[in-house]
């Protein structure tokens, strides 16, 4: 072994040790995080929204060399993008961290209780999780809504992101563990796991005698990662290879400004739109419409090339298997023609990840239709794909948008955040 391999692999030891003893400390602290007042957990969020305005120059400062770093390892500029930290992002998470206060705390809520034939009250009540693994890329973001909405559903968060986000996420961390010793709380209701080395990741998501859950937020191949490797039970925060349908009934100029909110708002977001349908009976002028407005904004198109060419100037790029399954998070959009809404539903059962689909259309009864028969965690009618999101949900924040269909789907906030416990309350009752 090489002095470099053996330096790795002490390196490997010395944090999937740092992993378990920070996990260890986390399961210590879950029973104080379950018991915390609501008053107490609304005050926290507060000052740490305010925290994060305070100390924004400083957030900033550490962002930047998160930002440096990345260029100089040529990192896309859609991933930059995604790791970017400026005034307006910190306003956003202060945001967020006011909002999560002014919601509902859902600990202790009764679910649903009645009382037995024998005179036993029976009561399901809403209990956290407990210790609440993060593992997410280049989004700093990420630290901030998983420290809010963890402290306000009574879990602690155990927070590994990425490497590229280091010193973001650091800074971050100081910050709301400044706020929370300033209100008589434990620092470790968030940590900040090591994240130079993959075992790291590994080490999280085997604990399964300190860590409850296991979140994974990012691309494909950290999520399928993670859910292929974890011991932990995992809520499966899917990719978004979201659709747009644009039926042959439809307000032509909606259509359009659905398409380019989706597709160019923000392109490295997962609830970004990355397929375009055309139904085929659609007029060619409208079909024309569509494709001009995408080429003037910026958007390569990408598609069979001799369905697509006689409809537009622009350059074709000709579409491979991979085209229709991609999750672009760029100026790029694959557009296909379909036959009617049927035809744009069985394209989309065989593509999906199950984040958003979308359809424009007047006709009620298509509407319906692609409704009842598209399976996806939001369905968009007449609606841009973008408004799958926690904050537009009015949840605050999101933990992630779950794909799975256990536990929880769609935009995770505090409710998802949460499991129930049985109370059964009797007067010295006993079972024949």
């Amino acid at each position: 072994m090489t002095h470099s391999d053996s330096t790795y692999a002490q390196q490997v030891a010395d944090e999937s040790a740092a992993v378990l003893r920070l996990a260890r400390v986390a399961y210590e602290c879950a029973p104080q995080a379950a018991a915390l007042r609501t008053e107490t957990k609304n005050q926290v969020l507060l000052a740490a929204a305010s925290a994060l305005e305070t100390h924004a120059d400083e957030i900033i400062e550490a962002n930047a060399k998160d930002l440096q770093a990345g260029r100089e390892r040529g990192m896309p500029e859609n991933i930059l993008d995604r790791l970017l930290l400026d005034h307006d992002r910190i306003h956003a998470m202060a945001v967020g961290l006011r909002q999560v206060a002014e919601l509902a705390d859902p600990i202790g809520t009764i679910v649903r209780g009645s009382m037995m034939p024998n005179g036993i009250e029976m009561r399901q009540v809403r209990v956290p999780l407990g210790v609440m693994g993060m593992v997410y890329e280049a989004r700093p973001n990420v630290t901030v809504d998983a420290f809010g909405l963890a402290l306000k559903s009574g879990n602690i968060a155990l927070l590994r992101g990425s490497k590229s986000a280091k010193h973001s996420n650091q800074k971050l961390v100081e910050i709301l563990q400044a706020v929370l010793v300033s209100h008589g709380l434990a620092a470790e209701f968030v940590q900040l796991l090591p994240c130079e080395t993959h075992e790291s990741v590994q080490a999280l998501i085997t604990a399964r005698e300190y860590v409850d859950v296991v979140i994974p937020r990012g691309g494909a191949g950290l999520i399928n990662a993670v859910v292929a490797h974890a011991t932990v039970p995992t809520i499966e925060t899917g990719t978004g290879n979201c659709h747009v349908y644009l039926d042959h009934e439809l307000d032509l100029e909606q259509g359009i400004a659905i398409v380019l909110n989706g597709k160019t708002r923000r392109t490295s977001v997962c609830n970004a739109t990355e397929t375009l349908l055309l139904d085929a009976e659609l007029d060619s002028v409208a079909k024309q419409a569509v494709l001009q407005a995408l080429v003037d904004a910026g958007v390569r198109l990408h598609g069979e090339v001799s369905e697509l060419a006689p409809l537009t100037t622009a350059e074709i790029i000709p579409a491979t298997e991979t085209d229709w399954d991609s999750e672009y998070l760029s100026m790029d959009i694959a557009v296909k023609i379909v036959a009617g809404v049927q035809g744009a539903v069985e394209h989309i059962r065989k593509y999906s990840t199950g984040h958003t689909e979308a359809i424009a259309t007047t006709n009620l009864v298509t509407a319906q239709y692609f409704a009842q028969h598209v399976d996806a965690a939001a369905v968009m009618i007449n609606a841009s794909t973008a408004f799958t999101d926690g904050q537009q949900y009015g949840m605050g924040a999101e933990i992630g948008i779950s794909t799975q269909k256990l536990h929880a789907r769609g935009p995770m906030a505090l409710p998802e955040l949460t499991s129930t416990k049985w109370i059964l309350t009797g007067q010295g009752h006993t079972r024949d």
